[in-house]
């Protein structure tokens, strides 16, 4: 089965240290997440200083070791984080990353399992999607241990962005981006409640919040990225973020439900491809996918976004051999 169970002391392994990878480190050593934190990079220099500087803030936060790492250390983790490869461009979609990508993947995911590693993958290298589904292939790993972090970057941006607009604790907003991780993600506002109340309860209270507020919302969750990367090179800190909580849910056994990439068969009429949705994930990895029931609306996009997908993902696996 996996790695991970209840025993006192665990272990993450992150492979890419990226801005997000990076981001991520220090998010687990702020949160508490794990006992032991170890880093791989080509970029040798890059783990090490990037170990001691995050070391050096463990006696304000707690106990973790945090070291530089190879593949051969996977063998006992928990966890392993992928968030290397090539990094997303101005004006580049998430799926144009798909093949240059899928060959990085390649190189990381045989490594790793030729060292006995036995614990869950967690993807959040982009276009993340398909990177995910790219992982299980290459590591023959059961659906259940194989995760990509999904729409949960973007569940946050549709929960900050429905905040801002009724002025409420974004943590008491209830909703979902479904679908790819990606331009082809929607928000699933049947399905989204603040208090108890759904969307169209709201709008009869809130009058600013009207049907067009709606779809303005769901475009800058989808725009968000490209904006942010326009700014300043690159997104991090939320994604990073959001990794964090992953992993502790995962080590901490907490059977929550969280937004991630998930393999699909037979939900939303899906089969055969990973793509957003809400998921229980406990030590074991995906416990169970809760299936949203989307308006016809929501499901027609569900149905596009998934045709992408697999679209895209069979031509670059085929391209590069998996």
């Amino acid at each position: 089965m996996t790695s991970i169970t209840n025993k006192n002391h665990t272990k993450v392994i992150l492979v890419g240290d990226g801005a997000v990878g990076s981001s991520f480190a220090y998010a687990m050593a702020l949160q508490g997440t794990a006992n032991e934190l170890g880093i791989v990079d080509i970029a040798k220099d890059k783990t090490t200083g990037d170990a001691l500087d995050i070391a050096d803030a463990t006696p304000y936060t707690y106990p973790k070791a945090v070291y530089s790492a190879d593949y051969n250390d996977t063998k006992d983790a928990d966890i392993v984080v992928i968030t290397a490869g090539a990094p997303q461009k101005p004006g580049e979609t998430r799926l144009d990353l798909v093949n240059k990508n899928l060959n990085i993947l390649k190189s990381i995911v045989e490594p790793i399992v030729a060292a006995g590693f036995n614990g869950i993958f967690v993807v959040a290298a982009n276009p993340v999607d398909i990177l995910t589904y790219g992982t299980l292939k290459l590591s023959g790993f059961p659906k259940e241990r194989v995760i990509g972090s999904g729409t949960s970057l973007d569940s946050a941006r549709l929960r900050k962005f429905v905040a801002q607009e009724l002025q409420v604790d974004p943590r008491s907003i209830h909703g979902y981006m479904l679908g790819e991780h990606g331009d082809s993600e929607f928000a699933a506002w049947s399905h989204t409640t603040i208090g108890g109340l759904t969307i169209a309860e709201l709008q009869q209270s809130h009058p600013q919040l009207t049907n067009d507020k709606l779809v303005e919302i769901n475009e800058r969750v989808v725009k968000a990225a490209y904006e942010i990367i326009n700014l300043k090179g690159a997104t991090f800190y939320g994604v990073g973020t959001a990794l964090a909580r992953i992993c502790k849910a995962l080590l901490s056994d907490e059977n929550t439900v969280l937004p991630l990439s998930v393999y699909m068969e037979g939900q939303y009429g899906l089969n055969d491809l990973y793509i957003g949705s809400p998921a229980v994930v406990n030590r074991n990895g995906v416990r169970e996918i809760l299936e949203v029931p989307l308006s016809s609306e929501e499901q027609h996009k569900m149905q596009q976004s998934a045709a992408q997908l697999k679209h895209i993902a069979n031509e670059g696996f085929e391209a590069v051999g998996i």
